[in-house]
This record gives C-alpha cells, sequence and structure tokens, in this order.
C-alpha cells in the first residue's frame, strides 16, 4: 500500500495547524508530532493551546530533533500523523548544531518520507517571502527552510498553500491534471 505525504504551508498565524487537524479528523488512528520545546513561557503558552486544539483521539509524540526516526518508529497501526512543523524542528537542528551547514538529520527526515509508514501532514512556514535577514545566521535559516520545504513538496502528492485561513492547492497528484493546479479544491468549514 501507498501512502501520500500532504505538506500544508503559509505564514504565521494563516490556519495551517487547524487545517492539518481538521485534515486528519477523517483518519482512524492519528497520531500529533510535535516539534516544539516549552523553552520559554511564551512558547509553553503556544504548545498548550496546541494540546487543547486537538482533542484525545490524537496520540502525542514529542520530537524535537530526530523526526525521521519518529516517523519510522510510529505504531504499526496508524493511519495518519500530523508533523507541527518543520520549521520549528529546524530551528532545533540549527541551535543544535550551531552554524553548521551540514544537517544530517534533514536527509533522515526526507528519506522517512519516501516511503512513509501511513499518512503524514506536515506543517511548515513558509518564511522566504519577506524582508530579507540582517544576519547571517538568519538569511542560513531562512535558506535551509526554503530548501527542505521544496524538498518535501517535491515528495508530496498534495501541497496546500495557506492564506487568511484559506486553503489553496498548489499541488495534487490526486487532480484530473495530475500535477500543479491553482483554486480551492476541498475547502472545510472551519467552526
Amino acid at each position: 500500500m501507498s501512502f501520500k505525504v500532504i505538506l500544508i504551508t503559509g505564514g504565521a498565524r494563516s490556519g495551517k495547524s487547524r487545517y492539518a487537524l481538521q485534515l486528519a479528523q477523517k483518519y482512524g488512528r492519528k497520531v500529533f508530532i510535535a516539534t516544539a520545546t516549552g523553552c520559554d513561557d511564551e512558547m509553553a503558552a503556544r504548545i498548550a493551546k496546541h494540546r487543547k486544539d486537538r482533542d484525545s483521539s490524537f496520540a502525542t509524540i514529542e520530537e524535537p530533533v530526530m523526526l525521521g526516526n519518529a516517523i519510522n518508529c510510529l505504531p504499526s497501526n496508524t493511519n495518519v500523523a500530523v508533523i507541527d512543523c518543520l520549521t520549528v524542528w529546524l530551528g532545533n537542528l540549527m541551535h543544535n548544531a550551531g552554524t553548521q551547514k551540514d544537517l544530517p538529520e534533514i536527509d533522515n527526515f526526507i528519506a522517512s518520507l519516501r516511503q512513509p509508514p501511513c499518512d503524514i501532514v506536515v506543517v511548515t512556514n513558509e518564511v522566504g517571502m519577506g524582508i530579507v535577514p540582517d544576519n547571517e545566521l538568519a538569511r542560513e535559516f531562512r535558506d535551509v527552510a526554503g530548501s527542505l520545504n521544496r524538498r518535501v513538496a517535491e515528495i508530496a502528492s498534495q501541497v496546500i498553500f495557506m492564506v487568511s485561513g484559506l486553503p489553496i492547492n498548489l499541488k495534487d497528484a490526486n487532480s484530473e491534471t495530475g500535477g500543479i493546479i491553482m483554486g480551492n479544491t476541498e475547502n472545510p468549514k472551519f467552526s
């Protein structure tokens, strides 16, 4: 059986996580892979809000660094895993590695997506559409995040861009055209 990868990207507070959770609701056994750590009060509050936003039907795995391993070790009865989010994960990797350009965990993660054990919904931020950062580390983060997002999009059967809470389908391998499409083919109603 072939499983699919869905990438949901967009700006901060655009509705990416909410949309990912809504897509996962149609599945039986759901896992939420959280990449954030409560490193300060503000981040701890964000994590608490995310926990509240998903219902008890999600099992939660907290994995801030070894994301590929988390996917490979999912319980065998998992139907879908939601990963939230890649840019937080990348920040964790870069924090642990310093300014080191070689981040082997990215390749491990990409390899885990090529033959996923279940459907995977990946949430990420589109960070490269604004002002060029004023420091080298921030520019490196922007560049690596852009490359990471592109690599995941190449693998994904569907790519959704969230804008102001609205999903725009950028790629859908299951559509009649079989590739890139523009438009909103499935817009769940948020309550």
